[in-house]
């Protein structure tokens, strides 16, 4: 079993940044595939950011491509998420997964075995 918490959350203007980290324990993560997904009200879950085991590999959504970065330190059993240029539409409750999975359903939030309880993120003036 792998337990994760995720912190970081907090209000802040549009434009600004946050870091989100997420810590693991019960077991490494280092085998794991890590993902951010956030959920807004109303709103299905969605893929954000996800990092392999290895860190050579990094997939982001359209969205908020160019904005985040998703890092992983395996020693740590962390892994963190820079939100920088935060717009409106980025306010939700994002979640920290692992998963051991394949690259082709890297963003689908089924093919994750373990959730932490979520952080709520809110961009507004």
């Amino acid at each position: 079993q792998v337990q994760l918490v995720e912190s970081g959350g907090g209000l802040v203007q549009p434009g600004g940044s946050l870091r989100l980290s997420c810590a693991a324990s019960g077991r490494s993560i280092s085998t794991y595939v890590m993902g951010w997904f956030r959920q807004a009200p109303g709103k299905e879950r969605e893929f954000v950011a996800a990092i392999t085991w290895s860190t050579t590999g990094t997939y982001y959504a359209d969205s908020v491509k160019g904005r985040f970065t998703i890092a992983r330190d395996n020693a740590k059993n962390t892994v963190s998420l820079q939100m920088n240029s935060l717009k409106p539409e980025d306010t939700a409750v994002y979640y920290c997964a692992a998963g051991r999975l394949g690259l082709a359903v890297i963003t689908n939030p089924s093919k994750y075995n373990y959730w932490g309880q979520g952080t709520q993120v809110t961009v507004s003036l």
